[in-house]
């Protein structure tokens, strides 16, 4: 099985030999997915552990949201690519695990300058939910240049002058960012402001969008337009069910297909499509809900 679980400090990784010997192993430029949970969860917590929940090929059935990451990016397979599960302490306060989110970030920055000098052949890139998008970002400014490919944000859990100085920082080599949201999450971004301070007024979480910034590309799953766009692309997915949901960009039916493809496609490549036609294609979500229709309140979906 092509699937490493490491656990992070902020002082280190676990595992650092067994992940090295794979490494060696695999074939030329093939992918590595580095895979990253977000709130709430904990290796060190056993009913909380990421790597028996979303990391694992086979992930516990008592609860709803545990929907294989591994497996649905086709990385239990032996076909060549890697999948890293990346666990980190993600329970207790909001404010203090967010600030230990930055830090987490130097240790994963870390584990992929590792991995560029063993093997820089590697096509490396990062699907993170929730606060893992600020782990992920965190690790821009000390990556090495062209280390990293791309990196999926799922409902991510953080401002836009971070992410902003995150890509500054990365300079012209910064790895392309594919931003996935929804207005399910609206609440969770509320959540998210009054637990974490911005660090600017007036500054928004990453799901207001960056329809400027080279390199990001805003995918708005609740948006009709971006599913017709996403459906003509071959990747169709249903509308929202429900009004308020921090899980839908990995639980909605057909969303894995394209984040596979988007790291490691087999045919053309559906990124470029996607960003060309994203700023003249997306709708405006009603602020009464963009699920139209009668919808759940909440999930599961």
């Amino acid at each position: 099985m092509a699937l490493v679980s490491v656990n992070a400090t902020e002082t280190g990784w676990t595992d650092r030999p067994h992940l090295l010997a794979v490494l060696k192993n695999l074939p030329r430029d093939a992918p590595v997915v580095i895979m990253i949970h977000g709130y709430r969860f904990s290796p060190w917590v056993a009913d909380e552990d990421p790597h028996r929940h979303i990391l694992s090929a086979k992930p516990c059935k008592s609860c709803w949201k545990a929907v294989s990451w591994p497996r649905h990016l086709r990385l239990d397979q032996d076909d060549g690519a890697l999948g890293i599960g990346f666990g980190w302490h993600a329970r207790g306060p909001l404010p203090r695990v967010a600030r230990s989110a930055f830090r987490i970030g130097k240790t994963l920055a870390g584990l992929i300058h590792e991995i560029n000098h063993l093997r820089d052949d590697l096509r490396v890139h990062i699907l993170a939910h929730s606060l893992g998008a600020r782990v992920a970002l965190a690790a821009l400014a000390d990556v090495p240049p062209g280390a990293l490919r791309r990196i999926i944000l799922l409902s991510g859990a953080e401002y836009g002058a971070n992410a902003w100085a995150a890509m500054t920082k990365a300079g012209g080599n910064h790895p392309d960012i594919i931003n996935v949201t929804s207005g399910e999450n609206a609440l969770f971004d509320a959540l998210f402001r009054l637990g974490v301070p911005p660090p600017m007024r007036g500054d928004r979480p990453i799901s207001a969008g960056f329809g400027d910034l080279a390199g990001w590309t805003d995918l708005r799953i609740d948006c009709r337009a971006t599913r017709g766009l996403l459906r003509d692309a071959g990747y169709p997915t249903r509308p929202p069910r429900t009004r308020i949901c921090h899980w839908s960009t990995y639980l909605r039916p057909g969303l894995f297909r394209l984040y596979r493809d988007l790291c490691d496609p087999l045919g053309s490549d559906p990124l470029p499509r996607l960003a060309a036609h994203m700023s003249n294609r997306l709708e405006q979500p009603s602020r009464t809900g963009a699920t139209g229709g009668r919808t759940a309140l909440l999930s599961p979906l």
